[in-house]
C-alpha cells in the first residue's frame, strides 16, 4: 500500500494544518530538550540517542486511536560542531565526540505526523551565559544565520521568487564577512516528502546556479527554510568520517546479498520514505554490511558528513513554514536573543533592515477580523510528562 494517497493532502485542510503543528510542537520540545544537555563533557554519541528517543517517544503519544497511522523520525537528531556542517550523528561503534566549553554545535531534527514532516535546526554555544556577550566570529556567523532566516520567513509568501531569498540570504551573510554554505537547499514539503519539487538555493556556484530550477511561492505550501552560515568561503567537503544517515529513495533492483535485503525490508517498515539513522536500526553491524550494496544501486540515498576548513565555524538555523493566507506560519524554530551577540558588523541596506523588522503578517480584509499572530504556536503539552521522560531517558 503506497504511503502516499492519489489525491494530494495540503494545508488548505485544516487537519492536515493540525497534524503539521503537532509535529513541529513535538520537534521544538525535543530540541530543546537535546540543547539543555549540550554541556561541556556531554557526549554527541549519547544526545543523538536522547533526541530519536524522545521524538519517538512524543509522536506516539498523539492521535493515539490512529492505529494505522505512520508518526514518528522525520529526520534523525544530527550534531555538528564547530567546522563540521551537517549529519553528524555517530554509531555506538564509531569515534565519538565530547562538548567543549566554546564549542559551537547545531542540532538538526524533525517529526512527523501521518507523514506531514517539521524539521528544525538551531545553534547554540557550549557553556555561553546570558550575562557574558559573545562576540568575535562566533557572533557573526549566529547574528547572520539569524537575520538572514528572520528575513526569508518574511518573503514565504505567494508571489515570491525563489531567487528574491537567495539574494537578501547573500546580502545578509556579506553585511557579517561571511557566506552561506555554496549550493545548500531548502526544500519544499510534502506528505511523506521530505524534498517536493521545489527549493531554494544559497551561495550557487555557476555550476549549481545553472542547473537549479528557480520557482515562484504558493499559497498553501510547506517549506524546510534551512540558512548555514559559515565564517569561511562556504565551500564544503566530504571527509574519513561515516556516513550513517541514509533515505529510502523509489529505485528499484534486485539486491544479491542477504544483509543488504534485511537492511533495505527493515527501513521500508520502520522508516519508509524518511531519512534515519543507521544507529535506530535492529542490527547496525549488519545494517553497515548492507548499505555499499543498497547506496551503490540507489536504493539508499547518503547524507554524508561534510567540513568547512579546519580553522572556520559554521550556524545553522532551521524552520518549517505553512504559506497560509494571512501570512507565513512559522511552526518550529526556537527563539534568538540578537542582544546578546556583541560584532562591529551591521546590516547597511535599509531594504533588507525595512524586511527583517516588517510584519509577518498579511494586511487583513477589511470586512475581516484581524488574523492571529503567525509566530511559533506553543501547544500545551504536559511539560512534567516531558521533562519526566528526558530525566529517565538521560
Amino acid at each position: 500500500m503506497a504511503e502516499k494517497d492519489k489525491q494530494e493532502k495540503t494545508i488548505a485542510e485544516d487537519f492536515v494544518v493540525t497534524k503539521y503543528k503537532m509535529a513541529g510542537d513535538i520537534s521544538n520540545r525535543v530540541i530543546q530538550g537535546v540543547i539543555a544537555q549540550c554541556v561541556a563533557g556531554a557526549s554527541v554519541q549519547k544526545l543523538c540517542t536522547l533526541g530519536d528517543g524522545l521524538l519517538l517517544e512524543e509522536t506516539v503519544k498523539v492521535l493515539e486511536k490512529e492505529k494505522d497511522m505512520k508518526k514518528g523520525v522525520a529526520f534523525p537528531t544530527c550534531l555538528s560542531v564547530n567546522n563540521c556542517v551537517f549529519y553528524f550523528s555517530p554509531l555506538a561503534s564509531d569515534t565519538d565526540v565530547e562538548l567543549k566549553d566554546g564549542d559551537v554545535v547545531k542540532i538538526e531534527l524533525g517529526a512527523h505526523v501521518d507523514g506531514f514532516i517539521a524539521s528544525v535546526a538551531h545553534t547554540v554555544v557550549v557553556g555561553s551565559s546570558p550575562s557574558t556577550k559573545i562576540a568575535g566570529r562566533k557572533a557573526d556567523i549566529l547574528l547572520a544565520a539569524h537575520y538572514a532566516s528572520e528575513a526569508a520567513l518574511r518573503l514565504m509568501k505567494p508571489g515570491t521568487e525563489t531567487q528574491a531569498i537567495t539574494s537578501v540570504v547573500q546580502t545578509i551573510a556579506e553585511s557579517f564577512k561571511c557566506n552561506p554554505i555554496q549550493g545548500r537547499l531548502s526544500h519544499q514539503l510534502k506528505q511523506f516528502e521530505i524534498k517536493g519539487e521545489k527549493s531554494i538555493i544559497l551561495n550557487p556556484n555557476d555550476i549549481q546556479l545553472k542547473e537549479h530550477e528557480e520557482s515562484t511561492l504558493e499559497l498553501h505550501e510547506v517549506y524546510a527554510i534551512d540558512v548555514v552560515i559559515s565564517s569561511g568561503e562556504g565551500v564544503v567537503q566530504k571527509m574519513d568520517t561515516r556516513t550513517t544517515v541514509f533515505k529510502k529513495t523509489n529505485e528499484t533492483y534486485v539486491l544479491k546479498k542477504k544483509a543488504s535485503h534485511a537492511l533495505l525490508e527493515e527501513v521500508n517498515s520502520k522508516c519508509g520514505t524518511m531519512p534515519f539513522s543507521l544507529r535506530n536500526l535492529e542490527d547496525q553491524k549488519k545494517a553497515c554490511m548492507g548499505v555499499p550494496e543498497c547506496v551503490s544501486h540507489k536504493l539508499l540515498e547518503p547524507f554524508p558528513v561534510i567540513f568547512e576548513k579546519p580553522n572556520e565555524i559554521v550556524a545553522q538555523f532551521k524552520f518549517t513554514v505553512l504559506l497560509m493566507p494571512n501570512g507565513p506560519q512559522k511552526i518550529t524554530g526556537l527563539p534568538f536573543d540578537p542582544t546578546a551577540f556583541q560584532t562591529e558588523n551591521i546590516i547597511t541596506d535599509e531594504k533588507v533592515k525595512k524586511l527583517i523588522t516588517s510584519s509577518t503578517c498579511s494586511k487583513p480584509n477589511k470586512k475581516k477580523k484581524k488574523p492571529a499572530t503567525t509566530e511559533v504556536e506553543k501547544v500545551s503539552p504536559s511539560e512534567h510528562l516531558f521533562n519526566s521522560v528526558l530525566i529517565a531517558m538521560w
